[in-house]
Parts: structure tokens; sequence; C-alpha cells
């Protein structure tokens, strides 16, 4: 049992599947910078207070830098004996530099040391995501100001509703995109705090000076409570909550998308790179790639789940159920990633049909509520209003025409206050422009809030 860090308490050897089944070392070697880092700094702090020599230090050092050194060159070989990443490398610098790599493990225990691991890696990662994001937003702002002047549908309930700007309908998803930001740039600030010194549950009797290796790690401060410092896992629910909303969002688009590519909309077309065809139809360009981000999206979700019902019944401090946590959020990053990086390299291609935008805002009555607002500034209430121009509809319906198509003797024999020239300044561009205020679908608008955004992606 002497490979075992724990082994002096056993007898007989681990059962052969359980010890591949409670390892996790093919998930959290990933870890093993972060995992080298916290050690770097453990040492430190504890030469700094006495704990350590000089002498030991020089050579943890070293070994921790020839350890890391065969990692990245493919040289080092993983042990599921070992159990995780920590043991691994705590077992090779042992094996390098003898006694020495021993005494690191002084005034820690695996819990604060996974905790802190953890923390660091996905701060990092979180790191990533927002520029991913980011640069997905500079796409769609630049896109944006292109289609200002474009116009379109836009819906409520799938439904033709009235008629908005291309640009507008993107830089919805810019503001949404903003809010996933914060969201990680909120947990991850909340997150930025050490667990290392808290040890297994209880802190150490060592002298040691968690500030010093807070500081040194790039952590806020150590840890309040060594109870929660190493049973908390809040920031990987909260990061995996803001990646699962990040995630629907890149799900409703990638629906939109898929609508409008296909042939009853005829709205846009995108990149032959991010299609695919059919093995049986020649004919077909299919959106594989707004379609597998929609279906990931489940997957990200499902990760938020599994964290949320591990941690639901956990008793302080540390419990192995916690080992699961690290594959859940995990693959939940990489995979958001990958769905970031497809949409931000995607978009630029992106080819919007004019024509065919053009075409459907004007039809479906998307002008009605602006004849009724044409009313209410003649003196109609807006319920009679709604009413008339409800009644409009209607007849159009039968007589199969347009709002702008109805005669001067249809208009009247609905209602009197209803008139001509009411009828006929309705149009797709004239109810665009006329919503010019903040927020709004004006093509004035929405190179104003483009330059706003562009500005502020710039810092």
């Amino acid at each position: 049992m002497s490979d075992k860090p724990w082994g002096g308490r056993f007898d007989a050897p681990t059962n052969a599947f359980v010890e591949a089944f409670n390892a996790s070392t093919h998930v959290d070697a990933r870890m093993y910078a972060e995992d080298i880092a916290g050690s770097r700094a453990h040492a430190t702090m504890l030469e700094g207070q006495g704990i350590l020599s000089a002498a030991d230090l020089k050579l943890i050092l070293d070994g921790l830098n020839q350890v890391e050194s065969e990692i990245e060159a493919g040289e080092f070989e993983f042990s599921i004996a070992l159990e995780d990443v920590h043991m691994n490398i705590e077992k090779r610098l042992t094996d390098i530099i003898g006694d020495a790599g021993k005494r690191l493990h002084t005034a820690r225990s695996r819990n604060d040391q996974v905790g802190t691991d953890t923390r660091l890696y996905l701060r990092t990662r979180t790191d990533d995501l927002m520029i991913r994001i980011k640069h997905l937003q500079v796409v769609l702002v630049k896109l944006a100001a292109e289609h200002a002047d474009t116009v379109m549908p836009g819906f409520t309930h799938l439904q033709t509703a009235q008629p908005v700007t291309f640009g507008h309908h993107l830089l919805a998803y810019v503001e949404m995109f903003g809010r996933d930001k914060a969201r990680f740039m909120d947990a991850q600030a909340r997150m930025n705090q050490c667990p290392l010194g808290s040890a297994a549950l209880a802190g150490t009797t060592f002298p040691i000076n968690r500030e010093q290796t807070a500081q040194l790690l790039g952590f806020d401060a150590p840890c309040a409570n060594s109870l929660d410092a190493v049973s908390d896992r809040d920031f990987i629910m909260e990061l995996l909550a803001a990646a699962s909303i990040c995630s629907i969002h890149l799900s409703r688009f990638s629906e939109e998308l898929i609508l409008w590519m296909s042939a009853q909309f005829g709205f846009i077309d995108l990149p032959d790179a991010f299609c695919t065809g059919s093995s049986i139809m020649p004919q077909k360009k299919n959106p594989d790639m707004p379609e597998l981000v929609r279906g990931k999206a489940g997957r990200i979700v499902g990760a938020l789940m599994s964290i949320l019902m591990t941690m639901k019944s956990l008793p302080l401090a540390y419990n192995k159920d916690m080992q699961e946590d690290k594959e859940a959020i995990f693959d939940a990053f990489d995979n958001l990633e990958g769905c970031l990086r497809v949409f931000g390299d995607m978009l630029p291609g992106l080819k919007a049909n004019k024509e065919a935008m053009h075409k459907a805002a004007g039809s479906g009555f998307s002008t009605a509520t602006d004849l009724a607002d044409a009313l209410v500034r003649a003196g109609v209430p807006f319920r009679d209003a709604h009413e008339i121009v409800g009644k409009s509809v209607a007849f159009c319906i039968k007589e199969s025409i347009e709002l702008h198509a109805m005669t001067e003797a249809a208009s009247a024999a609905i209602d009197s206050r209803l008139t001509l020239d009411m009828v006929q300044d309705l149009s797709v561009e004239t109810c665009v422009a006329a919503r010019n205020h903040t927020g709004g679908t004006a093509p004035n608008q929405v190179r104003l809030q483009c330059k706003l955004w562009s500005e502020k992606l710039a810092d």
C-alpha cells in the first residue's frame, strides 16, 4: 500500500475495479499547471514561515519545474493507482527529489488543494469564455451596422407582428451575450477566494500565512471559514448557471438561423464551410452547426442539473461525491467554448436575402398597429382604433389583400374615421422609421446602438 498516500491505515490492496472507479486522473489531469502553481505557492509560504528549509524549497521548486516540463513534453505517465492529478505529481516529485517532496504536503490536504486548483483552472477558463463572448458580440455589432436599414418581420408567437430591422434583431443578441459576460464576471469575482490552508476541514496546527498564499496565486483573499472552503461548490453551480443561460441564448439564435435558412423563409444563407449535405438528397444544404449548438444546450444545462443534484444533500465538509463536479463543468465549458467559436467564425459569412425579408415584412398585416396609432393621433380612443383596424384586417383577409391596398370606399364602410390617407401612408419603411427612440428599431437608433457597443467592446 506504499503507493497510496493514505496506505498506512490499510492492510489489503484496493480492488482493481474500485481503483479505476475511484480514480479521477482522466478528468483532473488537465489541471496539472494549476496544481503545480498551488504547490509552488504553498512551498514558498512554508519556507517563509520556517516550516520548510531553504534547501528543501529549492529542491521542491526545481523538481516541480521538471515535472511540469515532463507533462508538457508528453513524457509523464499518469497512473490511476495514484487516484488523481495531485498524487501523481507529488509521487513524481518525490521520485525526483526524495524526502523534500514528502514534506510538500505539510499543512495542507487534498481537500483544500483540489478546491484551490479548481478555482484557479476555472478562473482562466472563464476568461477564455468571456473573450469568446466578446468576439461574438463584435461580429454581431458589425453585422447589425451593415443591416441597419434591412427590414424584416418581427414575430411574437412566431406570427408576423411588426416590421423591424435585421440590425435591431441582431443587437438583441448582443444585449443577451452582454448579460452572459456580466454573469461570468460576477461569478468569477465571487469565487476568487483561496481555500489553501484550510487543510482537510479544520485548518492546521502549523503557523501558516494564508494571506501570502492567496496573494501569490492571485486570489483576493483566503476563504474565511475552513469548513466552507473545502466543501463550497457554489462557484461551480454559479458558473454552470451562467454557462446554461449563455447556451440557451445560443440555442434560441440557432433556432432562428435554422428557420430563416429554410426554403419556407429564405431569409439567410450560411457559409458552405459551416453546413453539410445529405447522403441521399443531393440538393440539401443543412445548417448542421446551428443544429448542433442547439443540441449542446441540453448537454450544458444537464451539467448544471447534475451538480445541483450532487450537492443538494451533502453534509459538511468534503464528500467524495464532489469528485463528480469537475467532469460536469469541464465538459460544459469545453462545449460552450466550441459553440461560441462556431458562431463567432460562422456569422461573418452570413448572407441576408433582403428582398425575401422585405417581402415577408410587408405581409401578414405587420403594419396594423401603425394604422391604429394613426387613428389615435386623429383623436380616436385606442380601444376603438384597435377594433376598427381589427375589422379592416378581417375585410382584407376575405379580399386577399394587404391593408395598404384598401380602397376609400372600403375604409369608409368600416368606419368613417378611417381615411384613405391613413391606409396609403402604411409602409414597412415608415413603420420602422417611426420607432425612433431609445431601444427602438429605427435605422438611426440601430446605428447609434452599434456605435455605443463598438466603443464599449473596444475597451
